[in-house]
């Protein structure tokens, strides 16, 4: 029996093995078949690169740190920043904006506007090379608000008040528990215009055009591709094509490689981006659009 023991001790240590580690090996061998290489051509390293701004704007880190190892990147020759959003808040959509400036500064980059590029996505890409809007996105609503939501008679059905130590005339400022008063509003007002007053200089600076005919291409107005055409906030009309052409031709490369996005990337993303819309649904926040 020893024998016989000793005799197939290779083989049942190794069935033992592959019986503990199971899980593991699957786990590794799925990796492998998502993230390996299909083929020799994507061994090469792309010299053009796509990033996309997708969905509403309340975290852009991920997009920020792709633009700035663009940037960084020697390798890459010229960016295609890829936009779809209605716009969000105001500091991520500034972080954006900046960050497309010290791509400029280095490397061309062209912003497609994929379907909506308003309010804060508008802010974000003001400053690339060129804007070439698709003919049937929305383009424009460069203005600012701030809303929230007023339970006070919710709170009163169900049997909630409030209780409140404050220090500071304007700490409550944006309370959902009760109307804001008279003097909270033009606090309030106070930020939205100062916000505002800044979004259109920025614009009007970026893009040549003159901040006193600000009514004409601002003042929250939604526009059609050509009609923001018209009045300067996009360059050309074309399709995502077109845009890697224009890419392409501004970054003299004679053999074009773009990246490609990860699947696994790209959901993660879209969660990230859903949930951060549930958040920002309960808590009132200064927004673009």
């Amino acid at each position: 029996m020893e024998g016989l023991k000793k005799l197939f001790l290779p083989v049942t240590a190794t069935l033992g093995f592959i019986q503990k580690y199971f899980k593991s090996m699957l786990f590794l061998l799925l990796l492998f078949v998502l993230f390996a290489p299909a083929n020799e051509q994507d061994l090469v390293p792309n010299n053009l690169q796509e990033i996309k701004l997708i969905g509403p704007i309340f975290d852009t880190t991920d997009v920020v740190e792709q633009i700035d190892e663009a940037c960084e990147n020697e390798k890459i020759k010229g960016v295609l920043l890829t936009v779809d959003s209605p716009g969000g808040t105001v500091p991520p959509s500034i972080e954006v904006m900046y960050a497309v400036k010290r791509l400029k500064a280095v490397k061309p980059v062209v912003v497609y506007a994929a379907g909506t590029l308003a309010s804060g996505s508008y802010y974000a890409s003001v400053y690339a090379d060129e804007i070439i809007a698709n003919p049937g996105s929305m383009v424009g609503s460069i203005g600012v608000i701030m809303h929230g939501a007023n339970v006070e008679e919710l709170m009163q059905k169900i049997g909630i008040k409030s209780q409140v130590i404050q220090a500071g005339k304007y700490k409550q400022v944006g309370t959902v528990d009760r109307e804001w008063t008279a003097a909270e509003k033009r606090e309030l007002d106070k930020v939205i215009q100062g916000t505002y007053k800044m979004f259109v200089h920025d614009v009007a600076t970026a893009r040549g055009l003159k901040e006193e005919q600000s009514h004409l291409y601002a003042d929250a107005h939604i526009f059609t591709a050509a009609q923001a055409k018209e009045v300067g906030l996009v360059d050309t009309l074309g399709v995502s094509f077109d845009a890697k052409k224009r890419v392409e031709v501004l970054s003299k490369v004679t053999n074009p490689r773009w990246n490609k996005e990860d699947k696994f990337d790209k959901f993660m993303k879209r969660i990230s981006a859903e949930t951060a819309t549930m958040v920002h649904i309960y808590f009132p926040t200064l927004s673009l659009r």
